[in-house]
């Protein structure tokens, strides 16, 4: 089960002392399980995947108690540094200011706030709109103020709405602040990415891409991946299994290899709340 919640921030900074991190996107607990159990040493609760998990697109339709419940579910299922979305911090510097407190009291080690005008969307959608630079920067001030030990990641989605040089500046701006990662989001090319590095090379970064293994991110000087390709496998995954049982009222089950019910139970943690049971009902045991 989860580690205690005041040590988060600390193991994600060592696993970045150390090199570059992939973090898998994931929006439930069993996911961030399974990604555990595969291995990875950190996750990503994807705003995205979070809103879809409501039903909803990224439009913003989802506010600041949904997210923190969610970042809560995820927290508590693994042992694994969280990093999550906080888009654009759900309001001025004073909520910015809640919102990073609530954050770091559920767990989570690093959460990411974006310069979008609220309601905000997708990084990869079009439409996207940016606050002043002052008024982000307010904000992300009030972040840094109000954290004890949590990561304060500074993203920008200027790069669509007013080009590469606006880009630049704000993640240089926001690394002057103090931010413990810059992330520019929406490089949508390995060009992208490589130019991104290449005007920000002393800027610890995020990438949030599924372009690039962690050692080529690693090469270009990127501190942590949030791997995109896994939200999309994902949605693949429920379009082709849905559309084959609407197809063929079937579900060809030994063509995925899909694990058995005690498998996905054990990924799940049974052993430990077996244990937990055991011990009780041995504590119910009358003496010898």
């Amino acid at each position: 089960m989860a580690q205690p919640t005041s040590d988060n921030p600390d193991r994600l900074r060592a696993l970045l002392g150390a090199g570059t991190v992939m973090a898998p996107f994931v929006w439930d607990g069993a996911q961030a399980r399974y990604a555990q159990a595969a291995g990875h040493e950190a996750v990503y609760m994807t705003g995205f995947g979070t809103a879809a998990g409501h039903g909803f697109p990224d439009i913003g339709l989802i506010g600041m108690a949904e997210m923190l419940e969610n970042a809560r579910r995820i927290v508590a299922a693994v042992d694994v540094p969280v990093i999550a979305d906080a888009d654009t911090g759900y309001g001025n510097p004073i909520n910015v200011a809640r919102t990073v407190r609530a954050y770091e009291a559920a767990g989570v080690a690093a959460l990411h706030i974006e310069d979008q005008v609220s309601p905000k969307r997708c990084g990869f959608m079009d439409g996207k709109e940016v606050v002043p630079l002052p008024e982000i920067e307010q904000k992300l001030t009030a972040a840094l103020n109000a954290r004890d030990s949590i990561l304060v990641i500074g993203r920008t989605d200027a790069l669509a709405p007013l080009g590469w040089d606006a880009a630049i500046e704000r993640a240089r701006a926001y690394h002057a602040l103090g931010v413990d990662l810059v992330f520019i989001d929406g490089l949508k090319t390995v060009e992208d990415i490589e130019r991104a590095a290449e005007a920000l090379p002393d800027v610890p970064r995020l990438l949030n891409s599924e372009l690039l293994t962690t050692d080529q991110a690693s090469d270009l000087g990127y501190n942590l991946v949030i791997q995109l390709g896994t939200l999309r496998a994902l949605f693949a995954a429920f379009r082709d299994i849905y559309g084959e049982l609407a197809r063929t009222a079937h579900v060809d089950l030994a063509a995925r290899s899909a694990p058995t019910i005690d498998e996905i139970a054990t990924t799940l943690g049974i052993e430990h709340h077996r244990a937990i049971e055991q011990a009780v009902l041995n504590e119910d045991q009358p003496p010898a």
